[in-house]
């Protein structure tokens, strides 16, 4: 299974446009990795996780042709997690030789900010479908169970497992210490790869909520463990920082280096 990562930053970005602070400031001036644009990853060249708004940038970027795609799981409906209207550039007549649709997954509110901006076109080159937490569906070539997540208490926000060729990834952001249904669903799954919120840097919390910080992912590190949640040889990716982690790429790397854990930079490709 190929992850491609295609933005590893939280809401605003990383550096954000409208911020001098020294995080920020040396962000720019370094460059290379600790340019981070909003979260998003693609499977497999066909499976995308979200679409935000910095969507076509990183196809450009990436060389990326998102016409391939066939599937896209929305986590939730936040701004930089999803851009339903950017959509409509598929639509006939806008994007030409695409013999299939693109088939939405997610929750209600997904369902409903996806109908009002592209809605018009279902069933010509899109196709909707509503999830619902824990039941497994069959996306393409493999299997999907939507688990929830720890972030936005107005909206049932989701978490996704995929499975394919025999291979397991849990994609886990944005959230919080997981809900306690989505820990007993995963117990004993035996993963090759969870890819984790890691937002904020320290906190001092073990169990942080709506996003995780580098306690947090330690701390579920050790519960994929002691659950067998995650293969021995199983892979933990965080993603999702903000510049209010007051932390740059490489202090991330140093801080994970010795756990083992892998941290996600735009563009990089893991293959678990």
């Amino acid at each position: 299974m190929k992850i491609h990562f295609l933005g590893t930053a939280a809401a605003e970005g990383f550096p954000n446009a409208f911020c001098r602070c020294e995080y920020c400031l040396k962000a720019r001036e370094l460059g290379g990795r600790n340019i981070r644009t909003r979260s998003s990853a693609i499977i497999d060249d066909v499976i995308k996780f979200d679409y935000g708004p910095d969507s076509y940038m990183q196809a450009l970027r990436d060389n990326i042709d998102l016409g391939a795609i066939e599937h896209l799981l929305v986590t939730h409906t936040h701004s930089d997690h999803y851009n339903a209207y950017d959509l409509e550039c598929r639509r006939a007549g806008i994007a030409h030789n695409l013999p299939y649709p693109l088939h939405i997954y997610g929750n209600d509110a997904v369902m409903h900010h996806t109908r009002a901006a592209i809605g018009r076109f279902e069933g010509e080159r899109f196709a909707f479908h509503l999830l619902r937490p824990f039941e497994t569906i069959t996306v393409g070539d493999a299997r999907v169970t939507p688990l929830l997540a720890d972030h936005d208490k107005m909206e049932t926000c989701l978490l996704y497992v995929i499975e394919k060729e025999g291979k397991s990834l849990l994609y886990g952001h944005d959230s919080g210490w997981f809900p306690e249904a989505t820990w007993a669903w995963l117990k004993g799954r035996n993963l090759d790869g969870a890819i984790l919120d890691c937002t904020h840097g320290y906190t001092g919390k073990s169990r942080d909520r709506n996003h995780m910080c580098i306690e947090t992912v330690l701390e579920a590190q050790r519960e994929f463990r002691s659950e067998q949640i995650l293969k021995e040889e199983g892979r933990i990716i965080v993603t999702h920082f903000s510049h209010n982690s007051k932390l740059l790429h490489d202090e991330f790397e140093d801080i994970f280096k010795p756990t083992g854990v892998v941290v996600a930079y735009d563009g990089m490709i893991l293959h678990i």
